[in-house]
């Protein structure tokens, strides 16, 4: 394990602490979200595990041709998947549905116990989901932050060894993701994720192979602080067979910061929406 300056890795991954205006985002995702499930169908609260916070929201397109599965961050330790409906609009209109998951936090469980909830969350869609008017043939996984780190996580899983197709997964978004956990080991917040080396290195995708034959879709806001803009990299230079057709590198988006990003994915015309869409 490197091990980083103390005060440079909590300069660099103590996010709220990096982007002042963080309020005023978390407050448009709140805003945004409401106003998404004023307005679609939507299916709220439905259970997909045993652990308190196993429930998802599923958003319904008429003449769906896939389903997107979101996943929020927060650190693997806060925020909540109703402050992320804003995702839904600018896929639903074209005809994806969408379903976007809960799962329990640290310190309540450790985050590989999240990692199997996500992947709890994937296999239910596969037994469930027809019947709730969410087709998974395609279904693309997306996350933000700690979401992204779980998206890629579902990316390195073994479907076929839980009874399911190979290829379960159709694409990958992983947006302002890590994906290498160990400097995550120094951090004040680390009382809630409890991380030690040996369980950082067990559920770093970076230290795993992809096991999905799928694109993935890496990117950040090009504002990030400097450490989220390497982890994007080093993803991007451990998974060469995910890259999608045409890219050089990750999708880095002018003007946007950790906050501001995630506001692109309910943004129709933005390149994000765009580059998600084409894995449908």
């Amino acid at each position: 394990m490197s091990v980083l300056p103390v005060e440079f890795v909590e300069r660099e991954y103590n996010l709220r602490a990096a982007f002042p205006d963080h309020p005023q985002w978390l407050a448009r995702w709140a805003v945004d979200s409401a106003a998404a499930r004023a307005r679609l169908e939507a299916r709220l609260d439905v259970r997909y595990g045993d652990g308190p916070k196993q429930t998802m929201d599923l958003f319904l397109a008429p003449r769906a041709r896939g389903t997107l599965l979101f996943i929020h961050g927060g650190y693997w330790r806060a925020l909540d998947k109703s402050e992320h409906s804003f995702v839904a609009p600018p896929f639903v209109t074209r005809d994806v549905a969408v379903a976007v998951i809960n799962y329990d936090l640290c310190p309540q469980v450790d985050i590989a116990r999240i990692v199997e909830q996500c992947r709890e969350a994937v296999a239910w869609l596969f037994r469930e989901g027809e019947r709730h008017g969410v087709p998974v043939r395609p279904l693309v996984v997306a996350g933000h932050s700690a979401g992204a780190h779980l998206a890629a996580m579902l990316v390195a899983t073994d479907w076929r060894a839980r009874g399911l197709p190979a290829d379960a997964i159709g694409g990958a978004l992983a947006l302002s993701g890590v994906f290498d956990l160990e400097p995550l080991v120094q951090v004040s917040f680390n009382t809630d994720l409890r991380l030690d080396a040996a369980h950082a290195y067990l559920v770093s995708p970076i230290h795993l192979q992809p096991r999905v034959p799928t694109p993935v879709l890496i990117a950040a806001g090009a504002d990030e602080t400097g450490e989220f803009i390497r982890q994007s990299w080093l993803l991007w230079e451990r998974w060469p067979e995910c890259h999608p057709r045409g890219r050089r590198g990750p999708l880095l988006i002018a003007a946007r910061h950790h906050f501001s990003v995630p506001a692109d994915l309910g943004d129709p015309a933005s390149e994000l929406v765009r580059e998600t869409l084409a894995f449908f």
